[in-house]
C-alpha cells in the first residue's frame, strides 16, 4: 500500500511539473537573413507569419552567431558551446558531431519533456537523445526529398520539402504524448542555395525590381580577405545550378527529382527568364545586375513558402490551445548576403552574416511587441530554454540565459555582455573565406584574419555601418585598437579557445 501511495504522489508531482513547464517549438531556418524579414523593417517582401511571432512576443535586434556557417550553428543550438568545445568547426565532408555529448534535448528529457527534431539536421552523425526524429540527409533536396527515419532507413517522399517538414511536424504534434511537455525543433531547408521555390510561388516577385545595395560594387579597399573570397554574384553564382538557365530536366540530380508537372512549371518560367538574359548577355555590367534580380526573386519566393508553412504550425498551436503554454522561437543558423559587398553566402564576421534573426513568444510571460536591444549570441539559446523549463543551466555551457532580459531585470541588463566573440575556420573550400576571429562591441569590430591572410581589420560601426573603411592603420585609433585587442584576448581566454590564444600571442 505504501508503494502505491509513493507512486501516486510521484505521478501527481510529475503532472504538476508538466503543467508548469512550457512547451517549446524552435523553428530553425537555413540562411534566412534579417534583411528579408518585414518584422525587421525589410521592404523586400512581407513575412506575415514570421512577424506574428515578433508581434506576439519579443523581437531581438542584436543577435549574433559564434561561427557563421550551417552545421556549426546547429551544434551551438544543441550544446550552448563554441565550435572549439562542441567539436564541430565547419561543414567539411569529414565533420563529426559527437552525439554522446551533453545536449539540450537530453537535459529536457530528464525533466519529463518529449523531444523531436524534424527536417534539416546536417551534423553527419544521427540525432541522439531525441524521442523522435525524421531528418534530411546532409543538405536535403527541395523536390521529392529523402528523409532518414529512426529505423535509419532512407525514404524518398513525394512533395516539396518545406510542405513536408511542416506535415511531419504537425503529425508529430498531433500524435505526441499529450501528458508531457514537448520540445520540437522544426529544421527548415529553406532558404538554402540553390533557392528552388514552390512552383506556386515562382512568379511572386517577377514584377518587382530590387534596388542594388549601395556597396554592391565594393572594391574591397584595404580588405585583403574580402578581395580574395569566392562568393560573388558576378563570378561565383552559377547561371545553370543557381539561376536555372539552360537546365536539362531529364537528367538526374536536383532538377531531375521534379515530377512532370513541376518540371513543366519550372521550364516555362525560366525559359522566359532566359529570353531576358539573352538580351543583355554581352554586357558584363548588365549581366551582374540581371543575376542579382534573379537571385532576389528566387530567394524571396523560396522564403514565401517557408513563411506560409510557419503559419500552418502557428495556426495549429492556436487552434488547439497549445499556444497558451508554448514558447515559439523563430531563428536561423546565421545571416546571409543579399548583394551587400556584391556577395551571396555567409561566413565573414561582417554584419550581414554575423547577425541572425531571432524572435520569441510566450503568452503571459513575454510582453507582446517588445524589442530587445542587448547583445545576444547563439550560445545563449540552449541555456535560456533550459532556464524557462525550470531546470538549472549546466555550468559548462558557455552561453547565458537571457530570461531576465525579457523580465526587465535591471541587474541582468547592467551585467549583460558588452562584447561578443567570433571564430570562423573553414578554408579554402568552398568560398575561400580566410579563417578569422574577432570581437564586436556596440560600436567597434576588430577582426584577426590568419592563415592564408595574415591581417587585422577595424571598423567603426557607428560611422561606417556597411564596413567599408578599414581603420587598422589609422593612427587616431591606436588606443582603441590596443583596448580591443586586450578584450579579444580576454574573451578567447574566457571561452577557452586555445588555438585563438596561440594566434593572438603572435600579433
Amino acid at each position: 500500500m505504501r508503494n502505491l501511495f509513493v507512486f501516486i504522489a510521484s505521478f501527481l508531482f510529475i503532472a504538476r511539473l508538466s503543467a508548469q513547464q512550457p512547451n517549446i517549438v524552435v523553428i530553425f531556418s537555413d540562411d534566412h537573413t534579417q534583411q528579408t524579414i518585414s518584422a525587421y523593417g525589410s521592404k523586400l517582401m512581407q513575412t506575415p507569419n514570421i512577424d506574428r511571432i515578433a508581434k506576439d512576443g519579443a523581437l531581438f535586434k542584436n543577435v549574433f552567431v559564434t561561427n557563421s556557417i550551417c552545421a556549426p550553428s546547429r551544434a551551438v543550438l544543441l550544446t550552448g558551446k563554441y565550435s572549439h568545445i562542441n567539436g564541430l568547426k565547419d561543414n567539411g565532408p569529414h565533420r563529426f558531431f559527437d552525439p554522446l555529448q551533453q545536449q539540450i534535448q537530453k537535459i529536457l528529457s530528464q525533466k519529463n519533456y518529449q523531444t523531436a527534431w524534424i527536417g534539416k539536421w546536417h551534423l553527419q552523425s544521427l540525432p541522439n537523445g531525441f524521442d523522435y526524429w525524421n531528418i534530411l540527409p546532409d543538405q536535403g533536396n527541395y523536390f521529392q526529398p529523402d528523409f532518414i527515419n529512426m529505423n535509419k532507413d532512407t525514404v524518398r517522399v513525394k512533395g516539396y520539402v518545406t510542405d513536408l517538414i511542416s506535415d511531419y511536424s504537425l503529425q508529430w504534434l498531433k500524435n505526441r504524448n499529450a501528458d508531457k511537455p514537448f520540445f520540437l525543433v522544426v529544421g527548415e531547408k529553406a532558404t538554402h542555395r540553390n533557392w528552388m521555390p514552390d512552383p506556386n510561388d515562382l512568379a511572386e516577385f517577377e514584377n518587382q525590381e530590387f534596388p542594388l545595395p549601395e556597396n554592391f560594387f565594393d572594391t574591397y579597399d584595404k580588405r585583403q580577405a574580402a578581395t580574395e573570397q569566392d562568393m560573388t554574384i558576378s563570378k561565383t553564382m552559377l547561371l545553370h545550378d543557381d539561376l536555372k538557365m539552360g537546365v536539362d530536366y531529364s537528367k538526374r540530380g536536383m532538377f531531375g527529382r521534379m515530377n512532370d508537372q513541376q518540371k513543366a512549371a519550372y521550364k516555362a518560367y525560366y525559359d522566359r527568364a532566359q529570353i531576358s538574359y539573352d538580351k543583355i548577355k554581352d554586357d558584363s555590367i548588365e549581366v551582374v545586375k540581371w543575376k542579382y534580380q534573379r537571385y532576389m526573386r528566387d530567394y524571396l519566393a523560396t522564403a514565401r513558402s517557408m513563411d506560409r508553412n510557419i503559419g500552418r504550425i502557428l495556426d495549429y498551436l492556436d487552434s488547439t490551445g497549445l499556444s497558451k503554454n508554448t514558447i515559439v522561437i523563430y531563428t536561423s543558423d546565421q545571416g546571409f548576403y543579399m548583394g551587400e559587398h556584391g556577395w551571396f553566402d555567409k561566413r565573414f564576421m561582417y554584419e550581414e552574416s554575423l547577425r541572425t534573426p531571432f524572435m520569441m513568444k510566450y503568452p503571459g510571460k513575454i510582453q507582446p511587441g517588445i524589442h530587445v536591444d542587448e547583445m545576444v549570441v547563439n550560445i545563449d539559446f540552449a541555456p535560456t530554454l533550459i532556464d524557462y523549463a525550470g531546470i538549472a543551466v549546466p555550468k559548462d555551457m558557455q552561453g547565458k540565459s537571457f530570461k531576465g532580459l525579457l523580465e526587465n531585470s535591471s541587474v541582468l541588463q547592467k551585467d549583460w555582455r558588452k562584447a561578443m566573440y567570433y571564430h570562423y575556420y573553414e578554408y579554402p573550400e568552398p568560398h575561400r573565406v580566410a579563417p578569422h576571429l574577432g570581437i564586436r562591441t556596440d560600436r567597434y569590430k576588430l577582426i584577426r584574419f590568419y592563415g592564408a591572410v595574415n591581417k587585422w581589420e577595424l571598423f567603426d560601426l557607428q560611422n561606417d555601418p556597411h564596413e567599408m573603411k578599414n581603420l587598422i592603420d589609422d593612427a587616431s585609433q591606436k588606443n582603441q585598437i590596443l583596448q580591443l585587442k586586450k578584450q579579444l584576448m580576454d574573451l578567447a581566454k574566457q571561452y577557452k579557445d586555445v588555438e585563438a590564444l596561440g594566434i593572438l600571442s603572435k600579433q
